[in-house]
């Protein structure tokens, strides 16, 4: 892009900056941010987070590939963020094109445009990102002088109902395929007369060049096949020479991997404003209705001294005063107190405190409570997931009543006040008597306050409950989503049961639920419902203020969808499915096993510790 058109987009910026709510959100500049040159030989690489700065800004994924990318010489990588409608206001009325954060350009002057998919809800937001930039939304109307737009995170792995927009789709972990995939793009510049990359790269001819990259899904190269009621009978490869089964990317050695040198401040409070450390990848415990408990097997650990690495420098190139140790369950960590310790002796003189965000009920222990606690006590948050030992062992949450209790009573005798239980609401099987098993495993948690403390009115129990959504690849994918009706009695019925002033009830809504599970077990029918819903003004669907039930209605009837096939309907185990392409090294076969023992209420056994086995396929597939 021209030095006149970026200073162009900056001078009206000036002007409608002072006129948004959060300026901040689109100023960039931010401590540790990278600014290189551009120049005619240098592949230039837009990464699209497609929600707003602050939910963007605390996305650990984003940030490393930012540092990865941008370590090569020959790699310009910047960022863009959803405008929030304010912002979006002022574009269209200053005819401003949506531009990255560090050189405030249009994303249409990019050679690639990479989107982040980490949430359903946000579909609406990639088409309104691609618009706001004058990128044409669907692929069919783009041509060579657009940028390539590829697509990676957890839902890629369910890729299909955005098949009309995204050009290419990287399943797994990208720190290793994404630089693979970017030298396979620039070799072919390399080759090529032309003396610049910009809007010379021949699409047609990239496509073949990356179509056998393991974990590089093509939509274009696959056609979906219907029968005569137009229901899914599978996708078929249009050539012989493309994978049949787009097979996952995995690292096999955390400890190998980059890690951003200098982590990215954000200029605003953003939602997860602390360093950020991972300590581990996958989960081994096998819970039934966890999709990121699935597609990030096997099991992986950091080294503590890796950690402890880690987090020396991003304190010190941050000015946190917090590390946040992340990973699905963290205390599962093998040596998560040893960890702590070590931590807390390395910055408690510091003031530096320690979260443990996703601790796991069966895992807690009164000396790891009373050790993050030696700083600053955060909040904590207990997920039982269901309210009957019943409902556990067929979601195979292997979490006993008296886990809970004890958990809780360490809790409350080590100071804590406030706790976050966390249920989901329209679980496979459940009844009425699980919801009232729920409600009395929350009177239990208050009695065992009382015991505790004299002062009872200081006790704040927060009972947040969402309505669960059946995903792909999961033994849970084949079943329904209960009705909106039976959401919304479920929910009634236990706003009644709890009502006490220590308690305070939340619940997700229905509607948003429905279309996210729309979203999550769509085929490419789909894609134009979702392109309607963004027609008729649909964006931050995950936002209540947003959300627009009657859009996404008027979308169905439009594009000629019945919406009930995918959300409502159990599945029979037979039929084919719109993500049997994505190989996420468990086997369907085991899926199917672990389904039919969550109808007869069996548990199944934790992966070994850090062992190869061959129960869920995983290990024998990739490892």
């Amino acid at each position: 892009m021209s030095h006149v058109k970026r200073k162009d987009i900056q001078q009206k910026l000036d002007k409608i900056l002072p006129c948004v709510e959060k300026p901040g959100r689109y100023i960039g500049k931010e401590w540790n941010s990278i600014e290189k040159e551009w120049s005619n030989d240098k592949l230039l690489i837009a990464l699209s987070f497609p929600e707003t700065y602050e939910i963007g800004m605390s996305h650990l994924g984003l940030n490393l590939l930012y540092n990865i990318l941008n370590k090569r010489s020959w790699i310009v990588a910047e960022r863009v963020y959803a405008p929030w409608v304010d912002m979006e206001k002022m574009l269209k009325e200053y005819e401003i094109p949506l531009f990255t954060l560090e050189s405030k350009t249009s994303l249409k002057e990019f050679d690639i445009v990479a989107f982040t998919l980490q949430y359903e809800l946000t579909y609406t937001n990639v088409l309104n990102t691609l618009h706001l930039s004058g990128i044409p939304v669907k692929k069919k109307e783009r041509t060579d002088h657009d940028p390539l737009i590829i697509a990676g995170g957890p839902n890629a792995f369910m890729p299909e109902p955005l098949a009309d927009f995204i050009d290419v789709f990287v399943i797994g972990e990208g720190e290793e395929v994404i630089i693979e995939l970017m030298e396979r793009i620039y070799n072919i510049y390399k080759n090529m007369d032309s003396k610049s990359i910009q809007k010379n790269l021949d699409k047609q001819e990239i496509l073949e060049e990356l179509k056998d990259l393991k974990g590089v899904y093509i939509p274009e190269f696959y056609r979906s096949l219907y029968d005569e009621n137009g229901c899914y009978q599978g996708l078929e490869p249009l050539h012989s020479n493309v994978p049949s089964r787009i097979i996952k990317n995995v690292i096999k050695d955390l400890d190998k991997t980059q890690i951003p040198e200098k982590p990215l401040v954000p200029n605003i409070e953003i939602v997860h404003d602390r360093a950020a450390v991972e300590l581990f990848r996958g989960c081994g415990k096998g819970c039934r209705f966890c999709q990121a408990g699935m597609v990030y097997r096997p099991v992986r650990e950091r080294s503590m001294s890796k950690i402890k690495e880690i987090a020396d420098k991003f304190l010190k190139e941050t000015g946190y005063e917090e590390i946040s140790l992340t990973s699905l369950s963290t205390a599962d960590y093998s040596e998560i107190e040893s960890l702590v310790n070590e931590l807390n002796d390395c910055y408690s003189d510091e003031s530096v405190s320690i979260s443990l965000p996703s601790l796991r009920i069966d895992s807690f222990s009164i000396d790891l409570l009373k050790k993050v606690q030696k700083v600053k006590k955060t909040g904590l948050t207990f997920a039982p997931e269901a309210g009957s030992e019943r409902l556990r062992n067929v979601i195979n949450k292997k979490v006993t009543e008296k886990n809970l209790l004890d958990a809780s009573r360490a809790a409350f005798e080590s100071g804590w006040h406030t706790l976050k239980l966390y249920f989901m609401l329209g679980l496979p099987t459940e009844t009425y008597d699980d919801l009232d098993a729920m409600v009395n495993l929350v009177q239990k948690v208050q009695e065992l306050y009382k015991q505790i403390n004299k002062n009872t009115k200081r006790l704040k129990l927060n009972v947040s409950t969402s309505i669960y959504v059946p995903k792909p690849h999961t033994p849970f994918q084949w079943k329904g989503q209960i009705t909106m009706d039976e959401m919304n009695n479920r929910q009634n019925y236990l706003r009644e049961k709890l009502k006490s002033k220590s308690i305070n009830f939340s619940w997700s809504d229905p509607e948003t639920s429905y279309i996210e599970a729309f979203l999550a077990k769509g085929d490419r029918k789909c894609g134009e419902t979702i392109y309607r819903a963004f027609m008729n003004g649909a964006k931050f669907d995950g936002w209540g203020e947003m959300f627009d039930f009657k859009i996404w209605e008027k979308a169905f009837e439009e594009s000629e969808v019945d919406p009930y096939y995918y959300v409502n309907r159990d599945i029979n185990l037979e039929e084919k499915l719109p993500w049997d392409h994505i190989n996420s090294g468990v086997s369907k076969d085991y899926l199917k096993k672990e389904y039919q023992k969550a109808l007869n209420e069996k548990t199944t056994i934790d992966c070994p510790d850090n062992e190869k086995c061959d129960i869920c396929g995983v290990c024998s597939e990739l490892i």
